[in-house]
């Protein structure tokens, strides 16, 4: 039995573990699950996938995606599943690390950290940039509407114990917080104009259909910003390993993603804009 169950190939493990999910969690998985599938290969045995194997997964990721701490959390959920049914001798999760630094950029002396973790320049789609604005009058009016919150719970006699405002000072610094990250973001943002783009180059915004040329497979991305990935609505990131192949192509072109199993092939079928 246990034999036979380190013999399950990676394609077979990736069905099982999302078949046991919920529907919603199942759609919100799926894509990630089977690229890592795809990367290391789907008839390859999930025994013979190495730890240095995994922990280069990662470091590759984590280089390439804003998005990857996510992701890793979800291939760490799939690795425990395969260590619980046996697929796996070891526990491979435990390589699947973040490269060091990544998530706390450390403060230059002088220097804002919260611009200075922001590139110089941040690409956005127009929708992009004025889904950023809707953001911040949102939150602004919601910021607001805490200060009379905070004076009705600030009108408490027993000021030591009072939780109710300690808990609405904290919701209105997070609020503040984040609108001015927004604002950084904005003042550090270019929008992409659609109409000085090539008529048929992949660029930052088009919705672009591939086709596998190894599995005839076809998929379909919206290309974007690395802060407006939507893995749900098939958005993905420009610095992301396929992103980073297809940007600036034509259509009809062949673009390759390196990966452990080979080179993936995809051909450009589409832009649309």
């Amino acid at each position: 039995m246990g034999s036979i169950d380190q013999d399950i190939s990676l394609g077979e493990a990736v069905n099982r573990f999302l078949a046991g999910l919920s529907p919603e969690e199942r759609s919100s998985a799926q894509q990630e699950i089977y690229r890592f599938g795809r990367w290391f290969g789907l008839e390859r045995a999930v025994a013979a996938i190495t730890a240095a194997e995994v922990a280069n997964y990662a470091e590759r990721l984590s280089l390439s995606d804003t998005d990857y701490i996510r992701k890793l959390e979800l291939v760490r959920i799939l690795l425990v599943h395969a260590k619980q049914k046996g697929w796996s001798k070891t526990n491979l999760s435990t390589h699947l690390r973040a490269k060091k630094g990544k998530t706390k950029p450390r403060p230059l002396s002088g220097k804002n950290p919260l611009r200075q973790s922001l590139p110089e320049t941040i690409f956005l789609t127009q929708q992009g940039y004025a889904d950023l604005e809707a953001e911040i009058v949102a939150l602004r009016g919601k910021s607001h509407n805490l200060i009379d919150e905070i004076r009705k719970a600030a009108a408490d006699k027993d000021f030591r114990e009072n939780v109710p405002l300690q808990a609405v000072r904290e919701q209105r610094g997070y609020l503040e917080g984040r609108i001015a990250e927004l604002e950084a973001t904005l003042k550090s943002a270019a929008t992409i104009d659609k109409e000085e783009k090539g008529a048929l180059r992949v660029s930052i915004g088009d919705s672009v259909v591939l086709s596998d040329l190894d599995s005839s497979e076809e998929l379909r991305y919206i290309l974007v910003s690395p802060r407006e990935v939507d893995p749900a609505d098939g958005k993905i990131s420009s610095a992301s390993p396929i992103g980073q192949a297809v940007i600036g192509k034509e259509q009809g072109e062949i673009a390759r993603v390196v990966a452990p199993v080979g080179n993936l092939r995809y051909q450009i079928k589409r832009i649309e804009r």
